[in-house]
């Protein structure tokens, strides 16, 4: 074997490799703008709110993490055995969830890791990492105001949450779906357009605008941008109010504020700071890292429409159960 003595110019080299790792550039559209045009995930197991237990403590240890992560693996891996055929019936009158389903969910691994921390919460300021609810603020949006008003959620179409209705499932990439937690962005001169696959929701950001005047309300919103250096900020006001979801619930009186900057080819940094006074007592912020597709993985329809199958059979096994209750009712002050 031979061995041949290490030349200046290579150990210059090997001096100057983390330096020109560190020299990477944020890639640009041919309009001079960040490109962020392609597919996105921000699939995470970390949940919104920070559980209690944690009180104001922000990341996990590595070890720590990579244990959770392993806990995740473990359990999708149960996914794939068999189901015994000769298991029991549920007991009647029980509460029977979407079990089925979690065989088809993409279950989420990842603990959240941004910037190189690994976060025990989406939220990080309040400190604790909870959202600052004022006092009654789940019967403050607008499906608590019908209830307050003597609406049942089974009424009408109109009482179910919006995802329910195939209408939305939040904002993309606010929202961290149970799956399908995709996004793509696409670019021009004057727009960016943020897709989500679930629910096939598209935002379209005006670049350089002003809002539009007046209240109109939609169910995304009115959004416009600007570039700040290397990052987009977007604002957007003007939200439907039916737009409320258990995961960030809402009033017409929302607007947020967001921020994406690129740290490198495969990773964005993403920053949202949302207000609604009617529901908290101050702005929550959360972060997130968007991580990049791996090439050839797409987006795909998501085939939700408002109407489907599952809103009438809800609807329906409502006013059955209310044909019941009031045939037991007579019989039983016969």
């Amino acid at each position: 074997m031979r061995f041949f003595p290490l030349t200046a110019g290579f150990l210059l080299c090997l001096l100057t490799m983390p330096t020109l790792a560190a020299e990477w550039e944020t890639p640009r559209t041919e309009y001079g703008h960040p490109d962020f045009q392609g597919y996105w995930s921000n699939r995470t197991q970390t949940p919104i709110q920070r559980p209690k237990e944690l009180g104001h403590q922000k990341t996990y240890t590595a070890a720590k993490a990579l244990e959770m992560e392993e806990a995740i693996r473990d359990a999708d891996r149960v996914k794939y055995t068999a189901i015994d055929p000769n298991r029991e019936a549920p007991e009647a009158g029980t509460l029977i969830l979407q079990s089925a389903d979690l065989n088809f969910i993409d279950n989420r691994i990842d603990v959240l890791n941004v910037k190189g921390e690994y976060r025990t919460s989406m939220i990080v300021d309040p400190p604790d990492g909870r959202f600052p609810f004022v006092e009654g603020a789940r019967g403050k949006d607008i499906f608590g105001q019908w209830r307050s008003q003597g609406l049942d959620a089974l009424d009408g179409p109109e009482g179910r949450p919006a995802g329910e209705r195939c209408l939305s499932r939040g904002i993309p990439p606010m929202t961290v779906p149970p799956y399908n937690a995709n996004f793509q962005f696409v670019q021009t001169s004057d727009y960016v357009m943020i897709f989500g696959e679930m629910v096939h929701d598209a935002r379209i950001v005006r670049l350089n605008a002003e809002h539009h005047p007046g209240n109109s309300k939609s169910w995304l919103g009115d959004s416009v941008g600007y570039f700040d250096g290397n990052a987009l900020v977007v604002h957007t006001k003007n939200i439907r109010a039916e737009i409320s979801h258990f995961r960030l619930f809402s009033t017409d009186q929302l607007t947020f504020t967001e921020r994406f900057e690129m740290l490198n080819d495969n990773e964005i940094y993403y920053r949202f700071t949302v207000t609604d006074p009617e529901i908290y007592s101050q702005s929550v912020t959360e972060e997130l890292s968007l991580k990049r597709r791996n090439p050839g993985e797409l987006l795909f329809e998501y085939a939700c429409h408002e109407g489907n199958y599952s809103l009438p059979g809800i609807l329906a096994g409502a006013r059955r159960q209310e044909v019941d209750n009031s045939t037991f009712q007579g019989s039983s002050s016969n």
